[in-house]
């Protein structure tokens, strides 16, 4: 049956609305699939039913959990999500808090060769949103705002969203939830207050017992306002901040300055003039909990959460350490730590290949269990190989839907999907376009490359790395070899990690905080080839993939030349490995799920949460 509106990238939610009573009265009369639905709600309402009343809250953006929930932009988002889901699997009493963007995340189309952008509205419970009745106001200069509280429920853990597109806000005001990380200044500094301020509000009106706040990037900083204000005396906020301190915990993402949130002192002061009125307090008192260390008229949001926190962490060890000489001026850099991000292996595992491991090693492998990925030496050639084609035949299928390019039956496939960002080098290997060409014309040992990711609207140095890789691939040179596939969201990530051979990331080192996209690869049985950054540089151990040699030139233009001539060259080792000895290919995958397994799944990294930061806290703030 035909339903309106009945596309991969509809919610459910939104399909069924769009039904009419005919189709609702077939529907129904399909006992197999009412009983499918009935079995799947029992099992949704049965772990719904197991929630722990919230103690943490967890503090982001962004949220990706879906495709069918455009609420998320990049990395930092999949990973929330990714947190929330692995949060559930262990029972950890968390509550997410974030933004209701009613116009979602921009939509990428390529137009003539170049990115163009247009938005799509979103119902809130056209995605699945269910109101909770609670609206908490949020002040502002000159006023207060409304925002109303939406729940999505993440298996045990709920996650609201605050939306000020309610009747009663200013026009202005409904906006300021409309879309994520687009505009500035005074635009952007309300969303942060509506999320820090408004977040806390909404998880207090619900009536759960949250002590523990956990702020994945500076965004919902201004927490701290509403945390002082509930436990100041006298105007003193020094006080006030060591009271709340024991149950703030920050992470940062970023390794570069020009990552964090800095705003101009007339953009925030006015927001600051509200809290130090009522307390009766010198502005200035708040002022430098945020001033930037290099420059004190602007209000660094980084140095802000890295104030006020209790711990404060990294997203990997090398970028641990590079945080603790980024924020060496706010003075309390040399405490922040580090946890490696992790991913949510049932999210990102191809269905076929859990069965797999699900027969072979037990549903540990999930969770990180090293003893079950230890199995994995038994896997079989057969086996290995018939996963390892059928999803390629599905990465194939969904090139074709998307695109209509056709990929080469057997070609070695490298994958490299992420924001194109100037830093993450998306055309690095065009730089020597006489080698790339030689290599893609091999008939013998054919290779296809795939890349998609979206460049920042306000980043036109992205956006012409689109239209550069656009370029090649629709050129003769490319042979049909290089494929970009527009539009990049959760779907495309999840084909292309889990149909991939070659999982590509040279970016300019240490500008990868952590990176998780080769993670979701590695599960998969993709091979690493990658600059050691980020979580590859203390997971590779030189046989589950491969390190892309650094130059050490300091000239940005002979560290390119040189780094992008590594690149091939791997790939030609690569390429000739897999075509003619395709045993120690096999090999070198069984290696990597045995030595990277049980170190890249989201719920590794949260138990590291609950047992270094969560659970302190906790007894801290009880």
């Amino acid at each position: 049956m035909s339903l309106p509106g009945a596309n991969p990238r509809t919610h459910p939610a939104e399909v069924v609305s769009r039904l009419g009573e005919d189709e609702l009265e077939q529907l129904l009369g399909n006992d197999e699939l009412v009983g499918w639905v009935r079995h799947e709600l029992g099992a949704l309402d049965e772990l719904v039913a197991q929630w722990n009343e919230p103690r943490i809250a967890y503090l982001s953006p962004e949220f990706g959990l879906t495709a069918l929930i455009p609420q998320y932009a990049g990395g930092l988002g999949i990973l929330a999500g990714d947190h929330m889901k692995a949060a559930s699997d262990l029972g950890l009493p968390i509550a997410g808090v974030g933004l209701l963007y009613r116009d979602g995340v921009f939509r990428q189309l390529i137009e003539e060769g170049q990115q163009e952008e247009t938005h799509h509205s979103v119902d809130p419970r056209g995605i699945g949103a269910s109101d909770t009745g609670v609206t908490v106001q949020v002040p502002m200069p000159g006023r207060e705002v409304t925002a109303r509280v939406w729940r999505i429920d993440v298996g045990r853990v709920p996650l609201l969203l605050l939306d000020t597109n309610v009747a009663g806000n200013a026009k202005r005001d409904r906006g300021i939830t409309d879309a994520l990380y687009q505009g500035w200044g005074h635009h952007r500094a309300e969303q942060e207050m509506i999320l820090g301020v408004g977040g806390a509000r909404a998880l207090a009106a619900l009536g759960w017992p949250v002590s523990v706040f956990h702020l994945n990037e500076g965004h919902a900083g201004f927490i701290t306002l509403e945390l002082i204000d509930r436990v100041i005396e006298n105007g003193d906020v020094g006080a006030a901040l060591e009271r709340v301190r024991p149950g703030l915990l920050f992470t940062t993402h970023t390794p570069v300055p020009a990552g964090i949130d800095r705003f101009d002192r007339d953009t925030i002061q006015p927001y600051l003039e509200i809290w130090a009125d009522r307390w009766e307090a010198p502005v200035d008192d708040l002022w430098q909990i945020g001033s930037d260390p290099e420059d004190p008229d602007k209000f660094n949001m980084a140095a802000l959460c890295l104030r006020v926190a209790a711990e404060a962490n990294g997203v990997s060890e090398l970028h641990g350490e590079v945080s603790r000489g980024l924020f060496a001026g706010v003075g309390i850099g040399d405490r922040i730590q580090s946890v490696t991000n992790g991913v949510h292996a049932r999210t990102w595992t191809a269905p076929h290949l859990q069965t797999v491991f699900d027969d072979l090693l037990g549903e540990g492998w999930a969770t990180g269990d090293g003893e079950a990925w230890d199995r994995i030496v038994d896997i079989d050639k057969a086996a290995l190989d018939a996963a390892r084609q059928q999803s390629s035949a599905l990465l194939s299928d969904m090139l074709r839907r998307r695109t209509g390019a056709d990929i080469d039956s057997g070609a070695l496939l490298i994958g490299f999907a992420r924001r194109f960002a100037p830093y993450k080098r998306a055309t690095l290997f065009l730089r020597h376009r006489e080698r790339l060409v030689e290599l893609l014309e091999s008939d013998d040992r054919p290779i296809h490359f795939l890349f998609a990711g979206k460049a920042h609207p306000a980043d036109q140095m992205g956006k012409d790395l689109v239209a550069e890789l656009v370029g090649f691939a629709e050129s003769a040179d490319s042979r049909g070899r290089v494929t970009f596939i527009p539009d990049y969201d959760m779907d495309i990530a999840a084909g292309l990690v889990q149909g991939c051979d070659i999982w590509l990331n040279n970016p300019i080192r240490p500008r990868e905080a952590s990176g998780t996209s080769g993670e979701k690869s590695a599960l998969n049985g993709g091979l690493n080839c990658s600059i050691l950054d980020g979580w590859w540089a203390e997971m590779f151990d030189g046989k589950n993939g491969w390190a892309i040699p650094m130059s050490g030139h300091e000239d940005p233009e002979a560290r390119d030349d040189e780094e992008a001539a590594a690149v091939l060259d791997l790939i030609e080792a690569i390429r000739d490995e897999y075509h003619t000895a395709r045993p120690v290919f096999n090999g070198r995958i069984r290696h990597a799920w045995q030595t990277l397994g049980p170190r890249v799944t989201a719920n590794r990294m949260l138990r590291e949460y609950r047992d270094r930061f969560y659970g302190p806290a906790l007894e801290r703030t009880s």
